[in-house]
C-alpha cells in the first residue's frame, strides 16, 4: 500500500507506519503463515513455515519464492511446491539454503503462499484463487550477530539533489517509506521500504529544504516488520 495514501503530515505518519509496515498482503483470511517473515540462518542451513488453512473447504498450498536482489546467486529450494489442506489443518513448508560461497551480508528473497480452491462449474471444472501472503524472506550469514537496531547503522547525506542514505552495514534494514527531513513536518518518500546491505538510496529534495535539513526522522521496522520508536538520523554536508 502506497504511502501517499496517507497524509503526507507528521501527525499522521504513526498511522501509515502501521497499514504500510506491519504486514503488507498478508490477511486472516485463506492460507495464514505462523510468522510475518521467514528468516533462514546458514549455520542452521534451513528453516520451515507453518500455514493454516482458515478456510472451511480443502485447498491446494501453492508455494514460489521471488528474487528482490539483482543478480541473485543464493538458492533457497523448498518443499512441498503444492500440497492438499484440509480445513483448520496445518501444513509444513521447508526451506533450504543452498549457497556456492558462505554469506558476507544479508540477503532477501519473498516467498508466496496461495490458496487454490477447485470449483465446479456449469462447463466443467474451474480454479479460484484464494488470497495470496506475500512475506520477506531474510537469508542470514552464520555466525552474524543478531542486530536489533540496524536503522542505526544507516548514514545519510546532503547531495545537489536532495538526500543520500546508505547501508555499510551487513543487515536488511525495513522502515516505512515516509521520511521527514528535520527541522520540518513534510514527510518525502524513500524508493522502497527496505534496504539491502552495501546499498544507496536517493530522495529528491529542493534545494533549499536540503541545505536545511540537519536531521532525518526515520520510522523503522523491527525484521519481522513490528513499528518501532521513530529514530532521528543525522544528516552530514
Amino acid at each position: 500500500m502506497p504511502i501517499s495514501m496517507c497524509h503526507p503530515g507528521l501527525r499522521a505518519l504513526p498511522l501509515c507506519l502501521l497499514v504500510l509496515i506491519l504486514m503488507p498482503g498478508v490477511h486472516a483470511a485463506g492460507m495464514v503463515p505462523q510468522t510475518p517473515v521467514l528468516v533462514v540462518d546458514e549455520g542452521v542451513g534451513e528453516a520451515t513455515m507453518n500455514v493454516r488453512n482458515t478456510e472451511t473447504r480443502p485447498a491446494l498450498l501453492h508455494t514460489t519464492v521471488e528474487n528482490i536482489e539483482p543478480h541473485d546467486q543464493q538458492l533457497l529450494l523448498f518443499s512441498p511446491p503444492i500440497a492438499r489442506v484440509e480445513p483448520g489443518a496445518v501444513q509444513q513448508v521447508r526451506f533450504m539454503l543452498q549457497s556456492t560461497e558462505p554469506l558476507q551480508t544479508e540477503h532477501l528473497k519473498r516467498v508466496i503462499f496461495e490458496g487454490i480452491n477447485p470449483v465446479a462449474g456449469v462447463d466443467g471444472a474451474r480454479v479460484n484463487l484464494g488470497v495470496r501472503q506475500n512475506l520477506p524472506v531474510i537469508l542470514r550469514p552464520a555466525g552474524l550477530p543478531v542486530e536489533r537496531e540496524p536503522w542505526k547503522r544507516l548514514s545519510w547525506s546532503a547531495t545537489a539533489e536532495g538526500l543520500l542514505v546508505s547501508n555499510p552495514s551487513p543487515y536488511v534494514v525495513r522502515l516505512a517509506k515516509a521520511i521527514v527531513p528535520l527541522p520540518g513536518t513534510q514527510a518525502v518518500d524513500l524508493p522502497r521500504t527496505w534496504i539491502l546491505p552495501g546499498e544507496r538510496l536517493s530522495v529528491e529534495l529542493p534545494l533549499n529544504v536540503t541545505v536545511r535539513t540537519m536531521a532525518v526522522r526515520i520510522f523503522p521496522a523491527t525484521t519481522y516488520g513490528f513499528a518501532v520508536d521513530h529514530f532521528d538520523a543525522p544528516v552530514t554536508h
